[in-house]
């Protein structure tokens, strides 16, 4: 197969480092001219959980040649139409694009790139860019795990080798039921990504602090009402059922769902957002995909989601300069 990783930022990199050093060819593509630069003169420099330099091939996409069978992609999903549009000549007629982008970005991808060329991955671990060529690997190796699936059935033999090439690095789960499993990923990311961002702060300075806690807590809640009330059962996230142990119809319940949070997320307690990351370097991020999409719903649904939308409010404000991602944004949210 040939295969590229469109959109190698502090994700891409670390997975094209990884399946390199496994004896698997990849073109690690991004726009970040230095950052591609970087990793042509010294390859990967991964620091964190782990610390080593690995060779790869890196591209600008002015320089991509040829057709791909496989496409990775984990651009930001704000620019989902015109970068679907620009791979389409890059994709093999039988090829496919296996979206890691966080939200629900299968749809638009679709609508462009054709329903049997596009399926869909969810990522278990994180990363941060620390420098061109250079990621901070946030997460526990052994916490490394994908899960795939199919917005419609056609694919299956294509995905099980999607899943040989991703089993390299992870552990691996097809799920049949696609749409729970990105649910349950919308959950962990507008829960700790969107309360991190507005925050300025990891996962795990999220659970430390109490009142910050407990905006996740309830952004969770707010995330698996609407998932019941669209029908959705939401999958297992590494072997956990979220929604059995953090739904609460009680006040006991709610009290041990909120103290399970730091055993929750213990693993990936120093992971940054994303959205953090780019908010840093001045760039727009993914709230409304990612956060504005459990509010959309929500409404859609009659279902208030009072906490989520406060977050959504802060970070666009934090985006116009009028905040700035600190713990003292806590005072403005009414819980």
């Amino acid at each position: 197969m040939r295969i590229a990783i469109y959109g190698a930022g502090s994700l891409g990199t670390i997975l094209g480092a990884y399946l390199h050093e496994r004896g698997v060819a990849v073109d690690l593509i991004s726009r970040n001219k230095e950052h591609i630069e970087a990793l042509q003169r010294k390859g990967a420099q991964i620091v964190g959980k782990r610390t080593a330099t690995i060779p790869v091939t890196a591209l600008l996409p002015e320089d991509m040649k040829g057709t791909y069978d496989l496409i990775f992609l984990l651009t930001k999903q704000l620019e989902n139409r015109r970068v679907a549009s620009f791979l389409k000549p890059y994709l093999k007629e039988d090829g496919m694009l296996c979206t890691m982008q966080n939200g629900i970005p299968e749809p638009t991808l679709m609508e462009i790139l054709g329903s049997n060329r596009v399926c869909g991955c969810t990522i278990g671990w994180g990363a941060t860019l620390t420098g061109s060529g250079v990621v901070e690997l946030t997460s526990d190796e052994h916490t490394f795990s994908f899960s795939l699936g199919l917005p419609v059935p056609g694919r299956e033999a294509m995905l099980e080798e999607i899943s040989q090439i991703l089993s390299l690095m992870g552990e691996i789960t097809i799920e049949h039921n696609f749409i729970g499993a990105r649910w349950s990923k919308l959950l962990i990311n507008a829960s700790f990504s969107g309360t991190a961002t507005a925050l300025g702060c990891t996962f795990g300075d999220v659970a430390a602090n109490r009142q910050a806690r407990r905006i996740a807590q309830r952004i969770m809640k707010e995330c698996i009402d609407i998932a019941k009330a669209s029908s959705v059962t939401l999958e297992p996230v590494q072997g956990k059922d979220i929604a059995k142990l953090f739904d609460y119809t009680n006040s006991l319940k709610k009290w041990v769902s909120f103290h399970l949070i730091p055993f929750a997320i213990r693993k990936h307690r120093q992971l940054k957002p994303s959205m953090l990351q780019d908010i840093e370097k001045g760039k727009p991020c993914e709230v409304d995909a990612i956060n504005g999409v459990l509010s959309e719903q929500g409404k859609k649904l009659g279902i208030p989601t009072p906490i989520n939308d406060q977050v959504v409010s802060i970070i666009h404000r934090i985006e116009a300069k009028e905040l700035q991602p600190s713990m003292e944004n806590l005072k403005g949210f009414i819980l």
